[in-house]
């Protein structure tokens, strides 16, 4: 069973974040998840999906996921004691989802002034996969440098720029394709309704 961290942070796209605990939650590969919400994080969430959390009370899972759930344990960002710190705990990999580029900065420089920053540096040196999130537009070159510096440090940029060949029209199947590219990354399996499969006949 896989062991997954995810950290919300203060960039746009919160609805990400949610659709990726609900299929991690569902699936028979996963066993723990291990979730940080930051400050400008819990913001966001308040923002656009109009959830009041905080970030630090148990019940904000409940809140976020719209239902219980004994996988998804939540960590204060604070906590840079907690489990998901040290490498001695193992996990299968993490995601930063949103990903700001305050908090990219800060991993790229190698400096841990949360657990967000500090877990992604544990997941970086033992060489697990790291994801990062960025919805940023347009890229300047601070971010565009510190996106390759990563990519050379062994992390996986995925930019949140869903696709449109599967004809979405919902928001939420825009966003669950998207949601798909991370859990490939992952390793886990998913739907393969947005799969491509070839252009189609004409």
């Amino acid at each position: 069973m896989k062991h997954i961290t995810v950290g919300i942070t203060g960039a746009s796209g919160a609805l990400y974040a949610q659709r990726l605990l609900h299929y991690l939650d569902k699936s028979p590969e996963v066993g723990r998840i291990n979730l940080v919400l930051t400050a400008f994080g819990v913001t966001v969430i308040r923002e656009e999906l109009d959830l009041d959390v905080t970030g630090t009370k148990t019940s904000d899972v409940e809140t976020l996921l719209g239902r219980t759930s004994e996988k998804i344990h939540l960590l204060p960002a604070k906590d840079i004691g907690a489990s998901i710190a040290s490498g001695s705990y193992r996990t299968d990999g993490m995601v930063v989802v949103p990903c700001s580029m305050g908090t990219l900065g800060y991993i790229a420089a190698g400096i841990a002034r949360d657990l967000v920053h500090r877990a992604a540096d544990v997941t970086l040196k033992e060489r697990r996969t790291l994801i990062l999130v960025p919805r940023e537009t347009p890229y300047n070159a601070i971010h565009l440098e510190n996106m390759l510096k990563l990519h050379q440090a062994g992390a996986v940029i995925i930019p949140a720029s869903p696709g449109f060949y599967h004809r979405p029209t919902t928001i939420t199947e825009l966003v669950d394709h998207f949601v798909f590219r991370i859990l490939d990354h992952l390793h886990i399996s998913h739907s393969d309704e947005t799969v491509w499969q070839g252009r189609r006949k004409q």
